[in-house]
């Protein structure tokens, strides 16, 4: 009786006006089952994203050249801008403080976030933070009489639960979809860095990247975020970032705006049944590791090469990506419990997750003034002495960065003037930073240079 039940419920979903008025109220003297009171519940919570932005304009590849320039005498070469426009859905998760959980890619590079909610306001956003690893973004919108979902614990889904996806298919306003959880745990799908995807055939089309995956009472399980199709559209194959990852994210993005990933310093392979073989194991679970940095969080702990490592804080670990996972969403200095194997024995090592030295930041993830620069650290003389300085690797054309008058090559000797010569100097006294007064070093001269 209850998957009969089920069938109607799907049936109601995907049926057209005519024939639902054709459907009899009850069968047996009972009501047939429907989502709509759960709906009612949940769909206010979900909205529509839509940015504005620019993006530069390929030209043809002889106008690039500066010979063709000048033998036709031609301007200097100025970059090409084009507005570009994106849609997009989003999860209200916080009433009180306005955040909305959404795509990194739905609101990449947006000079403008315009929300519109369930009951057609419509509320211009700002960004709190963005994480293309895991294509994860909060934004905040004022925090005015909303409705909040609830955020399930994604470890507790099961392959074959109903779920709803909820969003803005092609831009055509708020649509639900039904499925099932169809996998679990997917990765490879060359999408994000950090990879642990639920699968399911609930509907999921361009548009509803962002939107709410729920389950039947109405929680969030997941972060709708793609679609598998050789055509664009839907086959029945989508995708949704789990709420724990999201939500691990999330967190950090909130406190930091960004995520501060620790590092480990491991390399490790997948334990093979030719690998776990020549190791005289008997399970084939778990991951090898095959080189251990020096000086690094691993080292530390007493973690050794050819140790096969199990599980982390005690959730399985059954290949790579599942340590990588495990490791990137835990926050700098936070104690891990790693279960190990060595010479046929289990055993746990404690590791405090270190911070990871930064070879180059993007400026972005320092202030979206900074958008399009990239930073790294250098060794430069001074006088008899060598020291390090923060350097311009290279600004793209076109980017906050170089309208701001930032070029390859700049030495930044100090932010509002304090001296930096780290990039974390750099990062902790630019960020979150109103206006900011630059001291560039270029070539053998200095200048100021203000970012508003």
């Amino acid at each position: 009786m209850n998957a009969l039940r089920w069938l109607a419920a799907s049936m109601l979903l995907t049926a057209t006006t005519w024939t639902w008025a054709q459907l009899p109220a009850a069968v047996d003297g009972e009501p047939l089952p429907s989502l709509a009171p759960m709906l009612e519940e949940t769909t206010p919570a979900v909205v529509n994203i839509a940015t504005t932005g620019r993006a530069l304009v390929a030209e043809n590849p002889l106008l690039q050249d500066p010979f063709f320039r000048r033998f036709f005498d031609l301007p200097p070469e100025q970059p090409r801008e084009r507005r570009t426009q994106s849609l997009g859905s989003g999860v209200i998760v916080d009433a009180e403080a306005g955040y909305i959980l959404t795509n990194h890619h739905v609101i990449r590079r947006a000079d403008q976030i315009k929300v519109t909610l369930a009951d057609g306001r419509e509320l211009a956003a700002t960004v709190v933070g963005s994480d293309s690893e895991t294509d994860v973004a909060v934004i905040q919108v004022p925090a005015d009489n909303l409705q909040a979902l609830t955020l399930a614990d994604s470890d507790n889904l099961r392959v074959g639960d109903f779920v709803v996806a909820i969003g803005n298919p092609f831009g055509l306003g708020q649509t639900v979809t039904s499925g099932i959880v169809s996998a679990l745990g997917r990765s490879g799908l060359r999408l994000t860095s950090y990879q642990d995807f639920i699968q399911t055939d609930a509907s999921i089309n361009p548009g509803n990247s962002g939107g709410a995956l729920v389950n039947l009472r109405g929680e969030l399980v997941g972060v709708n975020t793609a679609i598998l199709s050789p055509a664009g559209g839907n086959v029945g194959i989508g995708f949704a970032i789990p709420t724990n990852m999201a939500r691990s994210v999330m967190e950090q993005l909130i406190d930091h705006g960004e995520v501060q990933r620790g590092r480990l310093g491991v390399n490790a392979q997948d334990l093979t049944p030719d690998l776990a073989d020549a190791f005289g194991l008997s399970q084939r679970s778990g991951v090898v590791v095959t080189q251990i940095e020096s000086g690094s969080a691993a080292a530390d702990a007493g973690l050794e090469t050819g140790d096969i490592i199990l599980a982390v804080n005690g959730r399985s670990v059954q290949q790579v990506s599942d340590l990588r996972n495990a490791i990137g969403l835990l926050r700098v200095g936070e104690t891990v419990t790693l279960r190990i194997r060595r010479d046929g024995e289990v055993q746990e090592l404690a590791v405090r997750i270190a911070e990871p030295e930064l070879a180059t930041l993007a400026g972005e993830r320092i202030s979206e003034r900074l958008g399009g620069a990239q930073f790294s650290v250098s060794e430069q003389r001074v006088g008899r002495e060598s020291q390090q300085r923060v350097v311009i690797q290279s600004v793209e054309p076109g980017s906050p960065a170089q309208r701001a008058g930032l070029r390859d090559g700049d030495v930044i000797l100090s932010v509002n003037r304090q001296a930096v010569s780290t990039l974390a100097e750099f990062r902790d006294r630019a960020r979150g930073q109103r206006e900011l007064l630059l001291h560039v070093q270029r070539g053998s001269g200095a200048l100021f240079l203000v970012l508003r």
